[in-house]
C-alpha cells in the first residue's frame, strides 16, 4: 500500500503551459506526448517506469468502460514497483509536483489512477 504524499499533486496534460505553481513537473506517460518538445515540457523528470506497461496501456485504450480493470491492474503493477515509486516519493519529499500526461480524457488516465494511489493506497 502507498504512503500519503507530503506535498500537493497536480495534474495537468502536458499540452497545456507550464506554470509557476506546477512545482517539479514530471512526464508519467509511457510515450513521449506527440509534437511537444522537451523545452516546451520544461520537466523535472520523464518518469517512464511508473508509466502503465505497454500491454495495460493498450489494453485500457482509453475506454472509461474499462477504468476500474485498468485502476486495479495498475495498481498491482505499481505495488510491484516499489524501485519507482521511491523515485517518485523522492520528487514529493521536496516539494509539490505536477503529473504531466498525454490523455485526451482528464478523468480516466494514467496519472489520475497515480494520484489516486499515492493519496489513498490500493483500495
Amino acid at each position: 500500500m502507498a504512503s500519503p504524499a507530503r506535498h500537493p499533486i497536480r495534474l495537468k496534460r502536458a499540452y497545456e503551459e507550464p506554470a509557476p505553481g506546477d512545482g517539479q513537473r514530471l512526464l508519467v506517460d509511457g510515450l513521449w506526448p506527440r509534437g511537444v518538445t522537451k523545452a516546451d515540457l520544461q520537466i523535472e523528470a520523464w518518469l517512464k517506469a511508473i508509466a502503465p506497461s505497454t500491454a495495460l496501456r493498450r489494453w485500457f485504450g482509453h475506454d472509461p468502460a474499462r477504468w476500474d480493470g485498468f485502476r486495479s491492474r495498475y495498481f498491482a503493477e505499481l505495488a510491484a514497483n516499489p524501485e519507482a515509486l521511491s523515485q517518485l516519493r523522492g520528487y514529493l519529499s521536496r516539494g509539490p509536483v505536477t503529473l504531466l500526461y498525454a490523455a485526451r480524457d482528464e478523468e480516466h488516465n494514467n496519472a489520475v489512477a497515480l494520484r489516486d494511489f499515492l493519496l489513498h493506497g490500493s483500495g
